[in-house]
This record gives C-alpha cells, sequence and structure tokens, in this order.
C-alpha cells in the first residue's frame, strides 16, 4: 500500500472531522446575521476563518483516502449581512 494512502479507519475519521467543522462554519456565518454585539460576531468571524482555513486542509488530507464521498465546493452564506 501507498504510504500516502490514509487507512479506512483514519479516512473515516478525517471525514467525520470534515463534517463536523462544515456545520460549525454554517452554524458560526448563519449566527453572525443574528448577532448584536460586536465582540462577538468579530470571535465568530475568526472562527469563520479558522473554520475554512481548517477545512481546506482536512480535504487535503482526505484526498488520500482510498475511498472518498463527495465533498461540495460552495460555502454556506450568512441570511443577513
Amino acid at each position: 500500500m501507498n504510504k500516502h494512502t490514509l487507512a479506512a479507519h483514519e479516512s473515516l475519521d478525517i471525514h467525520e472531522v470534515l463534517n463536523f467543522k462544515t456545520l460549525c462554519l454554517a452554524k458560526s456565518k448563519l449566527m453572525q446575521g443574528i448577532v448584536f454585539d460586536q465582540d462577538l460576531r468579530a470571535l465568530m468571524q475568526k472562527d469563520v476563518e479558522q473554520s475554512m482555513q481548517a477545512i481546506a486542509e482536512l480535504q487535503a488530507i482526505y484526498k488520500n483516502a482510498p475511498f472518498q464521498a463527495p465533498i461540495p465546493q460552495t460555502r454556506p452564506t450568512p441570511i443577513i449581512n
């Protein structure tokens, strides 16, 4: 087996973390629309930026999985700006 290929259990773990980070990103982006405190909104924006970076890194690792589920390329956007 190629040393850069993930084991099946590693692939599943990465997939689960990727799903979790995607849900967290969506929640932070959506909640920004209803938060009035500027400090909290700034903290949520920082979380969005860090989550997007983490998702990109996880996607790069997930490409080494022996099997894959499709990853949507679109990102959630806030309902209210």
